[in-house]
């Protein structure tokens, strides 16, 4: 199987009919569609075998991830997404391979609305770029870059299960039951972004990031972009029961460096927070209070008597950290 029979038989379809691409896969370039009075919002994600998931996870997971990493900014940004393009590396063109991974990816494109417009197949160790893209009303993208003292810090769903996944699948953690694990590998296979969520809370959030890397070190880059502290307190991270009963002493402290929960962690000042909490409530999204923002610089961590915590280096770094 070639180059062009793998695009034909797998990542060729036509756009949906508001997906706005008036030219999407099988030319030099697409050409989308920005309706006056909108931005154009555009994101890139590369995940690499071994990097980024476990060499033996399944293709389905990989194409579903893949795609709901990318979404996932533009949730944060408040944009709603419309287009993606595709960059893949595999090994070979092994049609079982290529089914599953396809099907992950269209399904949860078919989910949020979003076309396939174009990209790029070659052959290499595996490796996926997405390229994805999604318009809002002009000036009104939610930045990391607006959050000031008084303002309210919140974060949605829970945060430490595929961290705790990961540990678990590495041998690292403590044992899980059958039914935990099963859980906690969906979160970290098959993460699903907060795209209405991050559309609800345009306007009303003064700063929005997806906690990719941990809950520590996304909220550090809103601070450090918006010239302000935090002050966070521990014991109200946000935790599922399947983290607990799995490590009831540290559950928490693990919680707030593990990445991949693809959560949405947003600022909100007082007057807008009960409006912002009421939009969450309408989509059934559970959210949690987890501190306040500061004058001053650094992330402070208390415990439940109010004493501060050490936070370890948190996030993960491409040239420093070890491979997945």
């Amino acid at each position: 199987m070639d180059e062009f029979a793998v695009i034909r038989d797998y990542f060729t379809r036509p756009p949906g009919p508001a997906a706005g691409a008036r030219v999407g896969v099988g030319d030099d370039a697409a050409v989308l569609i920005v309706a006056p009075g909108r931005e154009l919002v555009v994101t890139t994600d590369v995940l690499v075998a071994g990097r980024h998931f476990p060499v033996d996870t399944d293709p389905f997971s990989i194409g579903h991830k893949s795609l709901a990493v990318n979404l996932s900014d533009l949730a944060a940004m408040g944009a709603e997404p419309a287009w993606f393009t595709l960059g893949l590396a595999i090994p070979a063109a092994d049609p079982d391979w290529l089914s599953g991974f396809s099907r992950g990816l269209f399904q949860l494109a078919d989910r949020f609305g979003v076309s396939l417009v174009g990209g790029d197949t070659v052959s290499g160790p595996l490796t996926v770029a997405i390229q994805a893209a999604g318009t809002a009303p002009a000036g009104t993208a939610v930045l990391r870059r607006g959050a000031a003292p008084g303002d309210r810090i919140y974060v949605t769903g829970t945060v430490g299960d595929a961290g705790l996944a990961l540990a678990v699948l590495a041998g690292g953690a403590p044992a899980v039951s059958n039914g935990d694990l099963a859980w906690l590998r969906a979160r970290l296979e098959r993460p699903l972004p907060r795209v209405r969520e991050g559309i609800a809370l345009r306007g009303l959030a003064s700063a929005m990031i997806d906690v990719s890397d941990g809950v520590a070190a996304d909220l550090g880059h809103v601070l450090e972009a918006s010239g302000v502290a935090a002050r966070v307190q521990l014991e109200s991270l946000p935790l599922s029961d399947a983290v607990r009963r799995s490590t009831p002493r540290n559950a928490a402290a693990a919680a707030l460096c593990a990445g991949d929960d693809y959560e949405l962690c947003f600022t909100v000042a007082a007057t807008a927070e009960r409006r912002a909490l009421d939009a969450l409530c309408a989509l059934e999204c559970p959210c949690t209070r987890i501190g306040d923002i500061v004058a001053g610089a650094g992330l402070q961590v208390l415990d439940a008597q109010g004493r501060e915590l050490a936070v370890p280096r948190a996030g993960f770094d491409h040239f420093a950290g070890p491979a997945t």
